[in-house]
């Protein structure tokens, strides 16, 4: 057995402040936060739903507060900048070939956003 001690790399804690990339991963990261009390919003509202009319009326005016709206409008923006970085992510991950050529980048991008809106333009006539 060696006496020797292992080399320990030191990782401060604002390592990633270093780097525009970093610091581009980390706000992405970050949007998490919202999303989990948006997730948390709803699963309330689903309960409301169940125990009644009154539950719910107290559900709806409690979604009507200022600050819940802007946690909202956050996870949105969240959930619209993780789709974007996904499905610019997505022609190198999967490229798309027709015929033997390959299909341009931009286009499979615009049609990832085209189902995104038409789906979500079936929603809004369905509900």
């Amino acid at each position: 057995m060696s006496n020797r001690k292992p080399y320990v790399r030191e990782m401060k804690r604002t390592w990633w402040q270093s780097s525009p990339f970093y610091r581009f991963y980390m706000l992405r990261e970050a949007t998490i936060l919202p999303l989990i009390l948006f997730t948390l919003f709803l699963t309330v509202g689903l309960g409301a739903l169940v125990k009644g009319p009154e539950a719910w009326q107290g559900w709806l005016e409690f979604m009507a507060n200022p600050l819940v709206v802007a946690i909202n409008i956050v996870a949105l923006a969240g959930s619209l900048l993780h789709a974007q970085t996904f499905f610019s992510m997505m022609p190198q991950v999967m490229p798309i070939r027709i015929k033997g050529k390959p299909v341009e980048k931009k286009l499979i991008v615009l049609a990832q956003w085209a189902a995104v809106a038409f789906i979500s333009l079936v929603v809004l006539i369905v509900v």
